[in-house]
């Protein structure tokens, strides 16, 4: 018996579908949707439901075109509720059923954007210049091998950067210290470094990708660093001589900022400079400073309170380039 619907849309044949299923009631609904449509609607990048739905009704087997009785729907979404608001709840929070194809080439995908975003933001700390995807690909690769046969008690998470007592390669063995009351407790210099073992298809590239970059610049399985912004900061030459109040205990979040609320000397633009690590062009023009420079990633942040604390927003830090990098020619 083909498989089909008995109304009007009997004519659509549920051989490319995407199922997402709900039990609710004790029973177990499905819909049936059009490949790939699904996360383009829950991510708001599809709007129109009719190019998601393949037929909108609720099935109860959908490979058997076994639509969901009345009755059924009634019992499990309330008596007044419409089919078309059914359908919603259960795109929305239903289990999405994923063939195996499409979840290895959804992996795939993920992978490939991970591979692509951290060889745009990492560099080679000496020249500055970016790797090829192949060589970062190969140095997770290491890293991820390295995650897999660390000790199941470090509660290493698939594509998580995680507090992991493995070494890197080149770096010594982690050896436990024994606490005042005779208990083993890990370095601290390894307790916290992150660790790598894949990617995962339940989280977004982006997060996965800052992941990679935190496990490759603690591990250098390759000499790696964050590859430098480009900002253009401008400042009233009128507060530039001013003094720098003390920050409240614990506002920083650096090396330095243990310390900043004890010192706290020096002028806004000294406390501004300090964040700039080489300066490229420096003027002054009419009534206001502008330095042009690069800076840390991990200190665009506390520039950026810095000048929105200090100078009540009269200064203010515009980044020019994300991630300056040089590329080979």
């Amino acid at each position: 018996m083909p498989v089909g619907i008995q109304q009007p849309s009997n004519q659509i044949r549920l051989t490319n579908v995407s199922l997402v299923r709900m039990k609710k009631g004790k029973k177990r609904f499905e819909i049936a949707c059009y490949k790939n449509k699904v996360l383009e609607w829950r991510s708001g990048a599809e709007k129109d439901l009719d190019n998601v739905l393949q037929i909108p009704n609720v099935f109860l087997n959908v490979s058997k075109g076994q639509v969901a009785p009345s009755e059924d729907l009634r019992k499990a979404f309330g008596d007044k509720t419409p089919v078309d608001d059914i359908i919603l709840e259960i795109l929305k929070k239903g289990e999405l059923q994923v063939g195996e194809k499409e979840r290895q080439a959804q992996m795939e995908r993920v992978h490939n954007e991970v591979i692509d975003i951290v060889a745009g933001k990492l560099v080679d700390p000496k020249t500055k210049r970016v790797y090829t995807t192949g060589m970062i690909e190969k140095a997770l690769d290491q890293l991820s091998s390295q995650g897999a046969k660390a000790p199941a008690h470090h509660g290493l998470a698939q594509g998580k950067s995680t507090p992991s007592g493995n070494t890197p390669a080149g770096s010594g063995t982690a050896t436990p210290v024994t606490g005042e009351n005779g208990e083993s407790k890990p370095r601290p210099e390894t307790a916290d470094k992150p660790s790598w073992t894949g990617v995962v298809t339940t989280r977004s590239a982006k997060s996965q990708a800052l992941d990679a970059m935190k496990a490759l610049i603690a591990a250098q399985i390759i000499p790696v660093a964050r590859a430098r912004m480009r900002l253009r900061i401008t400042c009233p030459t009128s507060i530039l001589k001013q003094a720098v109040k003390a920050a409240p205990k614990g506002s920083a979040g650096n090396e330095e900022g243990a310390d900043a609320g004890e010192k706290a000397t020096g002028t806004v633009k000294d406390r501004i400079l300090s964040y700039v690590e080489e300066v490229e062009t420096q003027d002054v023009l009419g009534e206001e400073w502008e330095v042009v420079g690069f800076v840390e990633p991990g200190a665009y942040k506390l520039l950026t309170e810095f000048v929105g604390t200090q100078t009540k927003g009269r200064a203010r830090a515009e980044v020019l380039d994300m991630a300056v990098v040089h590329e080979d020619d």
